[in-house]
């Protein structure tokens, strides 16, 4: 009895210890992948095939299965201190986003590519901020992602990991730097200033001294332009004058053509321009060098007036008698 208790028992410890078996054989068998990742099969321990996400079977305690994320991981670096090109130590910060593109090639051509991409970061961060300035390391940071990403891509190409992006989160020089630079900062702030206030005043001057210039040349155009048509009109009215004179002698000439005067009429009219000239403010009188003309003229008007009867109030010489 007790023999067979002993049997019994062996023989529920092999059933078990085969059931045990047999679920760790089934569990290592049957396998389900996740999206975004991808199952690299290794049998004993060699590269046989890349699975994509979903149910996997493999032969159990002779393959193995090993998870691979091939989704893009951010992978933000630790801050560590630069020297730059001007012997200026930097603290800088930056995170890398890669992406295992070939699972094989990352699992069996670098031993562990999460530490050897760290590494790299910092000795790629290292050899590009090391070749520039501290003005330029602050200033252009598209070209620190580029140049970094672009050192590292000639590494990771091989390891089947490819580099995205690189994002430089923080430069920090030390504190002395910092007042300097805003010191820096606050004088060319100033001095764009005044060059921007003295280029004001220089370009106000020129608009000013530009519209008086302006203004001068439209005045001499305008003074230009009333001369020209003053003297115009004095032209034309010299003209019209000149023709008037013209129409009034011929006007005249016509006239005492038409009359056919005879000498007694050019003396009597002798005669009286010589009363206007008399009668004018002038104080002298210009007598006509033609002298024995006008005598004729006033020997013919005495003729004249003796042949004409006498009025009851004149007497033989002309005068007006009194009553």
């Amino acid at each position: 009895m007790i023999a067979l208790s002993a049997a019994a028992v062996v023989g529920l410890a092999v059933a078990a210890l085969v059931i045990i078996v047999l679920l760790a054989a089934l569990r290592s068998m049957v396998n389900i992948v996740q999206q975004g990742t991808v199952g690299v099969v290794k049998r004993l321990g060699e590269y046989r095939r890349t699975h994509e996400p979903g149910l996997v079977l493999i032969v159990p305690f002779i393959d193995s299965l090993q998870r691979v994320d091939i989704r893009e991981i951010p992978r933000p670096g630790d801050r560590q201190d630069v020297i730059t090109k001007d012997n200026v130590v930097v603290n800088v910060n930056a995170t890398i986003f890669t992406q295992v593109v070939v699972a094989e090639t990352a699992l069996f051509s670098i031993a562990n590519f999460d530490v050897a991409l760290d590494a790299l970061a910092r000795t790629a961060l290292r050899s590009v901020i090391g070749t520039m300035t501290l003005d330029q390391a602050l200033s252009e940071r598209e070209r620190i992602n580029t140049d970094v990403q672009q050192q590292m891509e000639a590494v990771t190409d091989k390891w089947g990991i490819r580099i995205n992006r690189i994002e430089i989160l923080e430069i920090a020089p030390p504190p002395n730097i910092l007042q300097a630079l805003a010191l820096e900062k606050q004088a060319d702030q100033e001095k764009r200033a005044k060059i921007l206030q003295s280029q004001g005043q220089q370009q106000s001057a020129i608009n000013v001294a530009e519209g008086d210039a302006q203004a001068s040349v439209r005045k001499a155009q305008g003074e230009r332009q009333a001369s020209i048509l003053r003297a115009e009109g004095q032209r034309q009215a010299a003209i019209l004058e000149s023709e008037g004179r013209a129409q009034a002698i011929e006007t005249v000439y016509a006239a005492i053509k038409h009359a056919e005067p005879d000498p007694t009429l050019v003396a009597i009219l002798q005669l009286d321009a010589l009363a206007k000239f008399a009668d004018s403010d002038n104080a002298k009188i210009v007598v006509p060098f033609e002298s024995a003309g006008l005598l004729g003229a006033a020997q013919t008007l005495r003729s004249v007036l003796a042949n004409t009867p006498t009025s009851p109030g004149t007497n033989a010489n002309g005068a007006r008698s009194g009553v």
